[in-house]
């Protein structure tokens, strides 16, 4: 049975088509290929671990909110640690080290249904996030330094189109082996596991080993000048925690929505983003940073104030799948850096970015458990006080940064501090 978001003549199997035709035209042993595949290989495997991962935990594990803010916080902690990549990095080199941690990801993925206990959920999830941090966290950083800053927006734009296709091949296929095939968990977190580990291993020897354009600092780095991007992070990172752990809990606890009903959300969700990610990549590189990110901001406001209040699940879906499409929006936080970065500094940056991005990632979801018990209203207002923060500081950002002028403020200091 074919999924109707993949029907032929739907916009969402036109943009498959197209994708597929500019492919063709570019050498499948390229940098921008490679950054594609790994996109969609660390998307397979996140993609299954999650949508299966609420019903997962409360059927078979009998998780509460306690244990499932405490499971994300658990699952947050390599995030946190992203910051030791440079560290590896002394003894090999990037390209090497992210197709080893997304081999190591497929790994963790695969070995979740073989343990549905709350320990055992605790454990598998801790082995998947350290690969995916690592990932998240590597191919960011070789993103940002094989891709020119005019052509970043575009192709970060299109690997997450390439994260959305195959995220939405395993909804699909997750949403077919439950709801047609009957399949169990097992079967299932496996074969999103183990392609990704044959995706890794392919890559691993299908493709050189790409020449750096600039030689990176090996020691972690933090730069007054970069204030505002390390901001923006923290406050990217407290904010999507809250969509991630309890937008979702929430479909399941109180509006009792299935595997199959969360899968379909996430098939929505992700079909979308393969047209939308690509226009918002052209919009950032058209009109900037700044205009991309207010736009985000507000939205995400209206969002998660109404997340508080809502009483239909049919309203709470829609909020879920407006949610989702804001995530792309983030490409302008990573395309603003690169305007205003050292090339040298773009590896070990990267690294504590993502360690600064999960510093709240780390704390939120089992405090923000505990308060869930009390009021799950309070926690999504705290989410628009998140949202509120980001669009203040957003504001800063100058029409057309550069070293040396990294926000609206003092940019004679920002400079004379490099």
């Amino acid at each position: 049975m074919l999924c109707p978001a993949l029907k032929k003549g739907t916009p969402v199997a036109s943009r498959l088509f197209n994708m597929g035709t500019r492919l063709k035209r570019l050498d499948w042993r390229s940098p921008e290929v490679l950054l594609l595949l790994i996109s969609g290989a660390t998307a397979l495997s996140f993609a299954t671990w999650m949508a299966l991962l609420n019903n997962f935990a409360v059927e078979r594990a009998a998780f509460t909110g306690i244990e499932i803010g405490t499971l994300q916080s658990l699952r947050e902690i390599p995030g946190f640690l992203a910051f030791t990549a440079i560290f590896v990095l002394l003894v090999l080199r990037e390209q090497t080290f992210v197709l080893m941690s997304l081999a190591l990801l497929g790994v963790g993925t695969a070995l979740t249904g073989f343990f549905p206990t709350v320990i055992g959920l605790y454990c598998t999830t801790v082995l998947m996030s350290v690969g995916y941090h690592y990932c998240e966290t590597l191919q960011q950083s070789l993103a940002l330094q094989w891709l020119g800053k005019d052509r970043a927006p575009i192709v970060l734009g299109r690997v997450i189109a390439a994260a959305s296709v195959a995220s939405l091949g395993a909804y699909a296929l997750i949403w077919t082996a439950f709801e047609i095939a009957g399949l169990d968990y097992i079967v299932v977190y496996g074969v999103g596991g183990g392609v990704t580990v044959a995706i890794a291993l392919f890559a691993w020897f299908a493709y050189p080993r790409f020449p750096q354009k600039v030689e990176q600092h090996k020691t972690l780095i933090l730069r007054q000048r970069y204030w505002l991007y390390y901001a923006l992070t923290f406050l990217s990172g407290a904010r999507r925690q809250i969509f991630i752990v309890f937008a979702g809990f929430m479909m399941v606890e109180k509006f009792g929505y299935s595997v199959g009903n969360i899968t379909l959300l996430f098939l929505i969700n992700y079909a979308a983003n393969i047209w939308l990610a690509p226009a918002i990549g052209r919009f950032i590189k058209t009109w900037g940073e700044r205009r991309a990110l207010t736009i985000e901001y507000l939205g995400l406001i209206v969002i998660f104030t109404s997340y508080a209040f809502v009483e239909s699940a049919i309203l709470a879906a829609t909020l879920y799948v407006l949610d989702h499409l804001f995530f792309a929006m983030a490409i302008a936080i990573k395309t603003y850096f690169q305007k205003i970065a050292d090339p040298r500094d773009i590896a070990p940056t990267a690294a504590v970015a993502f360690t600064i991005n999960h510093i709240a990632a780390v704390v939120l979801p089992a405090a923000l458990g505990l308060l869930w018990l009390i009021s799950p209203t309070a926690v999504f207002l705290i989410g628009t006080g998140f949202a509120a923060g980001s669009l203040g500081l957003t504001l800063l950002i100058p029409p057309r940064p550069e070293p040396g002028h990294e926000t609206l403020l003092s940019p004679r200091v920002a400079q004379a501090a490099e």
